[in-house]
């Protein structure tokens, strides 16, 4: 049986929700709006925490609990992340029909405020109707886009409950029950500046070796479970200087920690042999290039094993509503990855959110709907 959603409120709270602008490091203004929200909505307690100081944020996360009607039922959570990305300033929500999306010049800021949208119609349900339903933890993060900042910094232990859901993926009826783990790769390549025009035998360019090095990469989709990117490249100062600075950032994923550790260390070597191995075509460099390479761990790689009680949970729920779910494994990371290294098991369930990160990006009622009722039934099971 669905839950009796009501569909305009829905549609208003996105909406004000994705106009209240909230970047990552500026999630104040809307983490304000949501605590006095929820304590309208009887929550007895909404905490912030002091993860500020740690992510320069200029608030920290929420956790919010409401006491549920039956104090002996399963405690659950659920968890979103406040951060949009850019360009995320000035949001102005259009809606045509059913169909949300922004007036084009921003994103609309669905990701992730399709998931707190549900979970505020999802509280005004449950005390409609009466259910009986255990306590409910929400915990808003802040800084997801930018590294998962605000989940890294925030203390697991706070949650009592044994497992939750993570409202942050495209599509709907779909779960995510694993996602790999990244290491974020920072490499520094120096060499000799010298003019281009009057005397480039003195000098050493960082581009080229920094060029040579990825032409001998392997990039891309490595295997079935990993893949590896860059995606930064900044130096020089100018067009007649051999620049003697470049500086590349990447990253390799995988499903496979051991995978991730060798990908990780053939990466370095390539960059050590091309830089070792250069010669100087005429002996009259002063010096020989530098290499600096770190890798420094992103997230953890998340797997739910099939059978828990936190994937058991909600095929119960697509059972009371008839409505099969999708569950699969993820090439990227989020908070949920953060949440089950610390042992608080978290599936991902996704929102309806469509072409994130673009000024493409759309969400639809009809979506936003099935999402709410996906949590009541997750919740009130009876």
């Amino acid at each position: 049986m669905s839950a009796l959603v009501d569909r305009e409120r829905l549609a208003h709270t996105f909406m004000r929700l994705c106009e209240i602008d909230s970047p990552s490091r500026s999630e104040g203004v809307v983490a304000a709006y949501l605590r006095e929200l929820f304590l309208e909505l009887g929550a007895t307690a909404v905490i912030e925490d002091g993860s500020a100081m740690l992510t320069g944020a200029d608030c920290g996360n929420l956790l919010v609990r409401f006491p549920g009607t039956d104090p002996k039922g399963q405690p659950l959570f659920f968890a979103c992340h406040m951060d949009t990305v850019q360009p995320g300033v000035g949001v102005e929500v259009q809606r045509l029909d059913d169909l949300f999306t922004s007036r084009g010049e921003t994103v609309l800021g669905g990701d992730d405020k399709s998931g707190i949208a549900a979970l505020i119609e999802l509280i005004r349900v449950l005390q409609e109707e009466g259910a009986a339903y255990g306590p409910i933890e929400l915990l808003l993060t802040t800084c997801e886009e930018i590294g998962l900042l605000g989940a890294k910094a925030f203390d697991c232990g706070q949650i009592r409950a044994a497992y939750g859901y993570a409202l942050d993926s495209t599509g709907i009826d779909r779960v995510i029950i694993g996602a790999p783990a990244a290491n974020k790769l920072k490499v520094q390549v120096r060499g000799i500046a010298a003019h281009a025009g009057l005397n480039p035998e003195q000098g050493i360019s960082a581009l080229c070796l920094a060029a040579k090095a990825i032409g001998e990469l392997r990039l891309g989709r490595l295997d079935e479970q990993s893949t590896a990117n860059f995606g930064l490249i900044r130096g020089g100062v100018a067009t007649n200087i051999i620049p003697d600075l470049i500086i590349l950032e990447g990253e390799v994923r995988s499903h496979s920690p051991e995978k991730l550790a060798a990908y990780t260390r053939e990466i370095e070597e390539v960059f050590v042999q091309v830089v070792n191995g250069w010669m100087s075509p005429d002996d009259l460099a002063l010096a020989r290039p530098v290499l600096e390479f770190s890798a420094e761990a992103e997230y953890p790689v998340m797997r739910l094993d099939v059978g828990t009680p936190v994937l058991e949970r909600l095929r119960r729920a697509g059972e009371i509503l008839d409505r099969p779910l999708d569950f699969c494994m993820a090439g990227g990371g989020s908070d949920a990855n953060i949440f089950n290294s610390h042992g608080l098991a978290t599936a991902i369930v996704a929102t309806g959110m469509d072409k994130v990160h673009t000024t493409d990006e759309c969400l639809a009622l009809d979506d936003l709907v099935s999402l709410t009722e996906l949590l009541h039934a997750i919740v009130v099971q009876g």
